[in-house]
């Protein structure tokens, strides 16, 4: 089954909820959650005006197609509330595609690898708790390079004891 790799992340109301939500919603609909990454708080990126946001990568063994994964996550993050008000605003909860396998991908509604995971130190932290050594299909780099090339200087802080036990 294809490996996948999804960032939650929230900054809106009770964020470990919205995060516990996903995850369910995720093992329901999407596949078996093989691990997840302890939770990291971070201050809001790009629309740097809102509260700092719970982050979390999650590792996922799936059958669903990109596209079947995509649409599944956009109507988890509807029921959980989110309302898609302004670019990088504030939300209760966002889940990204990061990898899915070595897959490259580009459509008008998908980009896998997602484009700006390397430009990001919230996605690169947990993700590198999981997968350091996985490389990027399109850059050549491990996570852990990629980690300590980023150029994001934001502060990422582990939140606290936020792995899931997969069992």
């Amino acid at each position: 089954m294809p490996r996948l790799y999804l960032l939650l992340g929230g900054n809106l109301g009770d964020r470990v909820l919205y995060l516990q939500q996903a995850r369910a919603g995720i093992a329901k609909r999407i596949g078996i959650l093989e691990r997840s990454s302890s939770l990291y708080e971070t201050a809001a990126w790009g629309n740097t005006e809102q509260p700092a946001f719970l982050n979390q990568v999650l590792e996922v063994q799936t059958e669903l197609s990109p596209e079947q994964v995509l649409q599944d996550i956009n109507m988890l993050e509807q029921e959980l509330g989110r309302v898609r008000l302004e670019h990088w605003g504030a939300r209760v909860i966002d889940i990204d595609i990061l990898f899915y396998d070595d897959l490259v991908l580009q459509t008008q509604r998908l980009t896998i690898p997602h484009p700006q995971l390397h430009l990001r130190r919230f996605t690169l932290l947990p993700l590198a708790e999981l997968a350091p050594e996985l490389v990027h299909p399109v850059l050549g780099k491990s996570i852990s390079t990629l980690l300590v090339d980023c150029p994001d200087e934001l502060e990422v802080r582990e939140f606290g004891a936020g792995s899931f036990d997969a069992s």
